[in-house]
């Protein structure tokens, strides 16, 4: 039996004050003027790969069509080029844009499980915290293990060979004084918690939350 798909999009599938919630962040302001030119497909090297293009991800973000934007794969195949932010008529900031999703996929836990991107970025601050800087070959150990474990145990032969050599720490890097580094990221990650918060709650607050898109 062919499995049908909804394609089109209702007034339903949006989330009021979404795309306002985006272009408060300092950097995303311009996207509020794209013209939908299609310059950043167009230059995109990944754009064939991508459930939505670059030109699509804007409008559906201006849109507030949340779940879309921050359920797909385009904002982790972005490989920040800036390609697109550099040629755009407009002068969107397209890449930071692609980040500022990325975060707040993150941040709500609705990225694609498995995938490596998301994976990378939550672990890497992981070890940072710990630690105070992170060490690589345990860092792609961890990769592989939680995203492909079966790529991971085909390289066995490798790793042995980096252990022989010394070319794979057995230790986990740090630095002195962690405590404090660690306590100046948790003040960090509630001031960006806090102000994503205050966003969610400006539009319910002043109204609709809808602006004229």
């Amino acid at each position: 039996m062919i499995e049908l798909k909804r394609t089109i999009k209702y007034e339903s599938d949006r989330v009021p004050g979404f795309g306002h919630e985006v272009m408060s962040v300092p950097g995303c302001e311009q996207l509020e003027t794209c013209i939908q030119c299609g310059t950043c497909s167009g230059l995109c090297p990944l754009s064939i790969f991508m459930d939505y293009t670059p030109r699509q991800v804007m409008e559906l973000t201006r849109s507030d069509f949340k779940q879309e934007v921050l359920r797909s794969t385009t904002i982790w195949l972005c490989a920040s080029c800036y390609a697109c932010t550099v040629e755009c008529p407009k002068q969107i900031r397209i890449t930071d844009i692609m980040y500022e999703l990325k975060q707040r996929a993150i941040h709500e836990g609705i990225y694609p499980k498995r995938f490596p991107i998301p994976v990378l970025a939550q672990e890497f601050y992981k070890m940072s915290h710990k630690h105070g800087r992170v060490t690589e070959n345990f860092l792609a150990t961890i990769l592989f293990l939680k995203t492909n474990i079966l790529a991971a145990i085909g390289m066995w032969r490798l790793g042995l060979n980096l252990i022989t050599h010394g070319r794979f720490p057995l230790k986990m890097e740090g630095i002195k004084r962690k405590d404090e580094l660690g306590r100046m990221m948790a003040v960090v990650d509630q001031l960006s918690i806090d102000k994503l918060t205050d966003r969610r709650r400006a539009p319910a607050a002043g109204g609709n939350g809808q602006g004229g898109h």
